[in-house]
């Protein structure tokens, strides 16, 4: 089975920083084209964040988190990062890791739709 298992969150103050990890295993990294961070917060829909295509360099942000969150990955841990600084407010919501097996285009990669597997979700709650 597919496990996507995101790092525990947490609690911190305006302008702190939090590093999300994303562990994933039963799949085979090298079939995985593209692995997403999206968040939801209470009483609104779920949001991508930012996407890596894997084993590229190919990295999107959305406008809300650009220059303040990055997205990394390390292939011999089959896990993906975000490390997400400067935290705003708005930044609280559930995080949730995603994997896509199928060769996402760039116009798609912040679309549910185009990932098939889903982390638990990582409450992160900025103050």
């Amino acid at each position: 089975d597919v496990q996507l298992v995101e790092s525990e969150g947490g609690s911190v103050q305006a302008g702190g920083s939090l590093r999300l990890s994303c562990a994933a295993s039963g799949l085979t990294y090298r079939s995985t084209y593209c692995m997403g961070w999206f968040r939801q917060a209470p009483g609104t829909e779920r949001e991508g964040v930012a996407a890596i295509l894997i084993g590229g360099t190919n990295r999107y942000y959305a406008d809300s988190v650009k220059g303040r969150f990055t997205i990394s990955q390390d292939k011999s841990k089959n896990t993906v990062y975000l490390q997400t600084d400067s935290l705003k407010p708005e930044d609280t919501a559930m995080y949730y890791c995603a994997a896509a097996s199928a060769l996402v285009p760039p116009r798609l990669v912040f679309s549910e739709t185009a990932y098939n597997d889903w982390g638990r979700g990582t409450q992160v709650t900025v103050s």
